[in-house]
């Protein structure tokens, strides 16, 4: 078992190649070790070079929505009338903070993601 630190692109490459090689060894077995091993290190490598970017706050509940199969009327609490979700979603208004506490509640969501910043579309 020759594990090294993901440094290059190529080291990335081979360690991609060798995960694949072994992924499937039976547990308990040094393969399998390995497999775990270079599993962390990828991980690792594709978070620092290759992150994946958090979804845009209305991403973030439209993905939601369609995960806890709703519809816009069932956001109207939330957010404050049919027309305002409908603006919000379409992205003709901004979240305001009470919004935010109140898609976060409700929508299981991080307020972090639900504050950032997007575009409005005119």
């Amino acid at each position: 078992m020759d594990i090294r630190l993901i440094k290059t692109k190529d080291d990335y490459q081979q360690a991609l190649k060798r995960l694949e090689e072994i992924f499937d060894a039976p547990i308990g077995t040094v393969e399998s070790d390995e497999a775990d091993v270079l599993g962390l290190l990828i991980d690792e490598y594709e978070k620092k070079y290759h992150p994946i970017e958090a979804p845009d706050p209305i991403e973030a509940i439209k993905i939601r929505m369609e995960e806890m199969q709703l519809k816009q009327r069932d956001l109207v609490d939330e957010i404050g009338g049919k027309n305002r979700v409908s603006e919000i979603l379409n992205r003709k208004r901004k979240l305001t903070l009470e919004m935010v506490r109140n898609l976060a509640t409700r929508l299981n969501l991080s307020a972090a993601i639900l504050i950032k910043d997007y575009q409005i579309l005119k």
